[in-house]
């Protein structure tokens, strides 16, 4: 990834609205959040949210789909990894207990664990 790319990637996460946005999109999962929703949840009106989707969207952190009259909107789960790969890969010289415990969590899987009983 170029500087510029995660530049603007860190830009559009930078800011109040916008990371909750982000945020609530990733804890959503690939199905997404209507345009709507987002607005109720976070309670954002729906022009100044337009304008953060808009950033979002341009930066590539979020997708969205329509589906009847809504807009669905999603993380944009490759642009995250990208951006997460960018800023860990040259991460501590080799001292593992610097980066030791993110690896964990990585290597855990944790936020995406299946449930017992969800369907596979």
């Amino acid at each position: 990834m170029e500087s510029d790319v995660a530049i603007k990637r860190l830009s559009a996460l930078a800011q109040d609205s916008r990371l909750a946005v982000f945020r609530l999109l990733v804890k959503a999962g690939h199905d997404g959040i209507a345009a709507g929703e987002i607005a109720r949840v976070l309670k954002i009106t729906p022009n100044t949210l337009s304008a953060q989707l808009t950033i979002l969207s341009n930066a590539g952190m979020v997708t969205s789909r329509r589906e009847g009259r809504s807009i669905i909107y999603a993380a944009g789960y490759d642009a995250m990894s990208e951006l997460l790969v960018y800023l860990m890969e040259d991460c501590c010289q080799g001292r593992s207990e610097i980066c030791g415990p993110l690896a964990d969590v990585a290597m855990r899987g944790a936020c995406c664990e299946i449930p017992e009983g969800s369907p596979a």
